[in-house]
């Protein structure tokens, strides 16, 4: 049975862990539970957020169509809901959000980020070379790629966390997708 895991509050974590917690209130008006659980770690959530922040070639949206791929794909209702959220404000509409979710969009650069993301994670990294002719003819580069293959392993982490924890989701819940 796995353990419960609490969401710690601010006077529970070390202090690297409070200054963080207040760059979060301060900019978000809460702490995320995910992140939080995160604190259990004297070092995890300074860490990851170190990763999670780091310069990419990838933009805005990009970096979104990545993670809503990976989190849907990993089943992660705590990850698909945040990005719902986050894919809005990056100029994703509601509709394009639920296509990418699909494993499509209208924009063929995205698509082809979108079928390569999930021929990556279909086949642990084993892509048909038809895959990434698409990706490269469409203005990717091999940088874009290793960003791309470091933006999956990124979510994947939070992913994993959340499906391990099962902690409240604090957004509000992506929907089930019609078939």
């Amino acid at each position: 049975m796995t353990k419960t895991f609490n969401i710690p509050k601010k006077e529970e974590v070390g202090p690297v862990n409070q200054a963080i917690f207040e760059v979060f209130e301060e900019t978000l008006g809460f702490v995320p539970n995910l992140h939080a659980v995160l604190a259990h770690s004297e070092n995890g959530l300074f860490r990851f957020l170190t990763y999670q922040n780091s310069e990419t070639s990838l933009n805005g949206k990009e970096r979104e169509a990545i993670n809503l791929v990976v989190s849907q794909f990993n089943d992660s209702i705590y990850c698909l809901s945040s990005h719902m959220v986050l894919g809005k404000i990056k100029g994703f509409t509601e509709e394009e959000i639920v296509d990418i979710r699909k494993g499509r969009s209208g924009d063929i650069k995205i698509n082809t980020l979108v079928e390569l993301t999930i021929e990556i994670l279909k086949n642990k990294g084993n892509v048909h070379e038809s895959k990434t002719k698409a990706f490269f003819k469409q203005g990717y580069t091999k940088e874009n790629l290793i960003d791309l293959m470091l933006q999956i392993s990124e979510k994947v982490v939070l992913n994993y966390l959340h499906n391990f924890t099962k902690v409240a989701v604090d957004y509000p819940l992506a929907p089930t997708l019609e078939e």
